[in-house]
């Protein structure tokens, strides 16, 4: 009897330990196929990395990115012409490699070792690019489709009717000034509402875009009273941008009880944009301002006689 439990444990404890041994076995197999699953993870993330990047240009995957709804597809074409690239070279750190990268034709190696710092370079570049083929024929026709859906948004100055606005740099040289929207009605100039496309960088649309597109497109030009083509709507024609900052100014000055600030000096301050095509200011435009600009020193003239002539307490 005793034999026969002896027995029947040492086969109890027998099977007890094949079992530890084959879950200990299932167990280290089952690491062995965790790591070998992670890196079969990482090479086939690699792969579906690189067949994206194969399918998908860089140029595509730029405009699709949130916040650059702004740009227009500039074509390979004129990226290839390396006398439309002039003078870039010196603009961009790293420049034939970024330009390699834009135009998918980086070796994958240097890619994966530059990735982060040619990225930016590759932004700059294709910024610097697409404020040179905004201005050509064919430019101007992709960003005229997107102004007349007001891709850029709209004029927010209630007597505008919704005019739509144009993206505009106050200066050609990047890393200075973000990009702005001007209106055509109001001829001011508006921050973009989005936080994203406020820190576009001006450069990247250059100060002659707009108004050269009203000058290749004359039926564009918004009227300054009555309805618009595009928004659809009318106003009345009463005051400049200069006017209403003016006017703010002045009750600012108002309000917080500014008795010492004389009228004519904040006038003086109130600055205006001047539309420029290469740098040279639209003749029509120059010719307007130079007549509101001759009233207005009439006009801070007799504030300064007045105030001249006022008592003082």
């Amino acid at each position: 009897m005793r034999d026969t439990c002896s027995s029947s444990t040492h086969l109890h404890l027998g099977l007890r330990f094949e079992t530890v041994f084959h879950q200990w076995k299932i167990y280290r197999q089952g690491l062995t196929l965790t790591t070998r699953g992670k890196a079969l993870f990482k090479t086939q993330h690699r792969i579906q990395t690189k067949a994206h990047l194969c399918t998908s240009s860089w140029i595509s995957w730029f405009l699709s990115s949130k916040g650059n709804e702004y740009f227009c597809e500039v074509e390979e074409d004129f990226i290839l012409d390396r006398f439309n690239l002039t003078g870039l070279n010196n603009e961009v750190a790293n420049y034939a490699q970024a330009l390699d990268l834009i135009t998918d034709q980086l070796d994958d190696d240097i890619q994966d070792e530059l990735r982060g710092s040619l990225d930016v370079q590759a932004r700059l570049l294709y910024g610097l690019i697409h404020a040179r083929w905004i201005v050509t024929a064919r430019g101007l026709q992709k960003m005229l489709e997107k102004y007349k859906r007001a891709d850029f948004g709209r004029c927010p100055r209630v007597l505008c009717q919704q005019q739509p606005l144009l993206p505009v740099g106050l200066t050609d040289v990047p890393y200075e000034k973000s990009v702005k929207l001007y209106c055509g009605r109001c001829e001011d100039l508006y921050s973009p509402k989005s936080s994203r496309h406020g820190s576009i960088d001006g450069a990247y649309f250059g100060t002659t875009f707009p108004h050269l597109l009203f000058l290749v497109y004359p039926t564009l030009i918004p009227p300054k009273s009555g309805p618009s083509d595009i928004a659809g709507s009318s106003r009345d024609a009463t005051g400049d941008g200069r006017n209403r900052r003016r006017a703010r100014d002045e009750q600012e000055i108002a309000e917080g009880g500014g008795e010492n600030i004389s009228t004519a000096t904040v006038a003086l301050k109130a600055d205006r944009y001047r539309p420029k095509i290469y740098g040279f200011q639209v003749h029509e435009i120059a010719k307007l301002q130079r007549w509101q600009e001759a009233v207005r020193d009439r006009q801070i003239s007799r504030l300064e006689l007045l105030e001249s002539e006022a008592p003082r307490n």
